[in-house]
């Protein structure tokens, strides 16, 4: 077995399992992955310098083929209404099988930390069959020093094997796509797909099981902070603006997807973004935009020119789910130490595909717990296999296929740090206005961003707020430099019965969706229920 680049001098391949390998490249830098991938047809080069990649039918997550071992450790602490489970002995096939799949191949070797606060990160080891994989989990996670791979001993290994097919009668799993996780080995096993989006959430959905224990909150979240200190973290699912909204000049940014809160403050998963590409323009997003044309910089799925190798980002013809994988100091004002105090601000970003939530409401403290719990969105287009068109979804704690626990930890969790901190909570629409999707249109980001601002520089507090008479939170009634009829959702719709009726159903969708978790809390969280309170206004 060949064996390139720095290695870890204690743990090796041989330490996993792996048997007659090819070779393994170990801890490669991004230079010599370029190389790779593109000498192996991987990737191409890009204008600019990023690299372009195809994920094949795989555009986005597989969340139902995503498996946990069932076991004494995890019976009774894995919420298994949400996660599939298999038993040891089929993990163990599926191991054995993935460890026979890989002799004589090459892999590509990554150690890396998953978590910007030393006193509660995890070591991950990444095993790629792609190098351009091995360069996107590299840009994602957080690279240690050089000095820091000398014994370098994993507390979690992924392998990553695209060319894998499981079979599920032997496996016990839904088809030849596979996530496994099996939490007392601390292994995951990635079969079927070459979506690189599964590596990251992987490493995200561990923190999730482990995290709580130390009386850490982790979250799907974005977050930054502001010149006098003050933190903000931004709840949603992908797609809902995440990346788009805590990317801003005025303020320095942590990052753009995960994060833990802990005792100390804030910190980041992370050590890179992940950063949907579709429509991507230089006036709206410029910071992202000028990241799609630098060296180290991975897109997916993006169509590019053959002969300028220009990206067109309005083509979605692959995807809607075109994305950028880049370095967080990529970004000009991005964290150095990816770590913070407490936040001043929580807001929940939800895209509303039924246009009747406002751009922008305050929340109560049991109402930021019941939308927590309740993490009302839309999947876009792409984000998951399968979606084509946005759909209404609950998705609980705004990262339900990340939630190996359940949602009661997490939630107990945030409200107990919200209580301890005097959190101000707001709940931001990015959806759509004027009416549903299909009718209406998608907020206007000049519009997200100016009612942000007023809520984080703290300026909205003192507005004069309505009682939405469907969902009960308070709304501003006027907003400097905001049409007035945009703060009152019924006011965009031509045909006003229509919202009404809308509206109303879509409460009722809240209503049922929580009945599942309505013994899990209080009578102060129950009462933060949407309820119809008057006639349509």
């Amino acid at each position: 077995m060949k064996e390139t680049g720095v290695r870890n001098a204690a743990f090796g391949a041989d330490k996993f399992g792996f048997q007659n390998l090819a070779a393994v490249h170990w801890n490669p830098l991004e230079p010599a992955l370029y190389e790779h991938a593109i000498g192996r047809g991987e990737a191409q080069l890009a204008y600019g310098g990023a690299i372009v990649a195809d994920t094949g039918v795989h555009t986005g997550r597989s969340p139902k083929d995503k498996f946990t071992v069932r076991d004494a450790s995890t019976e009774q602490t894995i919420w298994w209404d949400n996660n599939n489970a298999i038993t040891p002995a089929q993990f163990e096939t599926l191991y054995r099988d993935f460890i026979a799949h890989a002799k004589g191949k090459e892999l590509y070797a990554q150690d890396l930390f998953g978590g910007a606060d030393p006193r509660y990160r995890i070591k991950a080891r990444v095993y790629t069959e792609l190098a351009w994989h091995s360069l996107f989990i590299r840009t994602l996670l957080i690279r240690p020093e050089r000095r820091e791979l000398t014994n370098f001993a994993p507390d979690l290994t992924i392998v990553d094997l695209p060319s894998f097919k499981a079979d599920p009668q032997r496996h016990g799993v839904r088809s030849e796509t596979v996530i496994a996780i099996d939490f007392s080995r601390k292994i995951v096993l990635i079969g079927g797909t070459s979506y690189a989006g599964e590596m990251k959430k992987s490493v995200f959905t561990t923190l999730n099981y482990y995290l709580p224990q130390e009386s850490v909150m982790p979250m799907h979240c974005s977050a930054n902070v502001g010149p006098d200190g003050d933190a903000a973290l931004f709840f949603g699912l992908s797609g809902t603006g995440k990346t788009t909204l805590s990317a801003d000049p005025s303020r320095t940014l942590l990052g753009d997807d995960e994060h833990g809160w802990g005792p100390q403050g804030i910190f980041n998963f992370e050590g890179g973004c992940y950063a949907k590409t579709i429509r991507l323009s230089a006036e709206a997003e410029p910071e992202i935009y000028a990241t799609t044309r630098r060296f180290g910089t991975i897109m997916e799925n993006v169509v590019i020119d053959p002969d300028t190798r220009m990206p067109d980002f309005d083509d979605g013809s692959k995807t809607e789910n075109t994305r950028c994988a880049y370095p967080l100091d990529f970004i000009p004002n991005a964290s150095k130490t990816g770590r913070a105090g407490h936040p001043k601000n929580i807001i929940m970003l939800t895209a509303d595909a039924f246009g009747v939530m406002p751009p922008i409401a305050r929340l109560t403290s049991a109402q930021a717990m019941y939308h927590f719990l309740s993490g009302y969105t839309a999947k876009v287009a792409g984000t998951e296999k399968g979606v084509k068109d946005p759909e209404a979804t609950f998705s609980t704690c705004f990262g339900a296929p990340f939630t190996p626990r359940h949602p009661s930890v997490y939630g107990n969790l945030l409200r107990e740090l919200i209580a301890a901190h005097g959190v101000d909570c707001w709940l931001v629409n990015t959806g759509w206005t004027g009416g549903k999707f299909g009718i209406g249109r998608r907020m206007p980001i000049k519009v997200t961003r100016t009612l942000l601002s007023a809520a984080l520089d703290g300026s909205l507090k003192s507005a004069n707020f309505r009682t939405d008479p469907y969902f009960g939170f308070s709304v501003p009634t006027a907003v400097p430099g905001i049409e007035p009829h945009l703060l009152y959702p019924f006011k965009t719709w031509q045909n006003k019965s229509d919202f009404d009726e809308t509206a109303r159903r879509l409460v009722r969708m809240f209503q049922e969706n929580f009945t599942r978790f309505e013994r899990h809390v209080d009578a102060e969280i129950k009462a933060a229920a949407p309820e119809v309170r008057i006639a349509a206004e």
